[in-house]
């Protein structure tokens, strides 16, 4: 069985070795057909506490770490330009 794979943004890095992703779906709707953003918000492990808020992130399905933390970054493909700016 393949993992599963999304890609997303961080929105929360308040607590330790845990973010918050929120990816969102886009999808035409049924009836209307107009496209349609539907938003989900994953909490992914980050062991370095590498991730930053508005960082896009690819996170991977894992087994179950706490109550609701059952996914973890598997790469950050982007930096968001407020992190970079405070890091330096």
């Amino acid at each position: 069985m393949a993992l599963k794979e999304r890609v997303g943004t961080v929105v929360s890095d308040k607590m330790d070795k845990t973010v918050v992703v929120a990816v969102e779906n886009r999808f035409p709707h049924p009836i209307y057909q107009k496209t349609v953003s539907r938003t989900t918000r994953y909490k992914a492990h980050d062991e370095d506490n590498a991730c930053r808020v508005g960082d896009r992130v690819r996170i991977t399905e894992t087994r179950p770490l706490s109550r609701h933390k059952r996914w973890a970054i598997a790469e950050i493909l982007s930096k968001s330009p407020k992190a970079e700016e405070v890091s330096q």
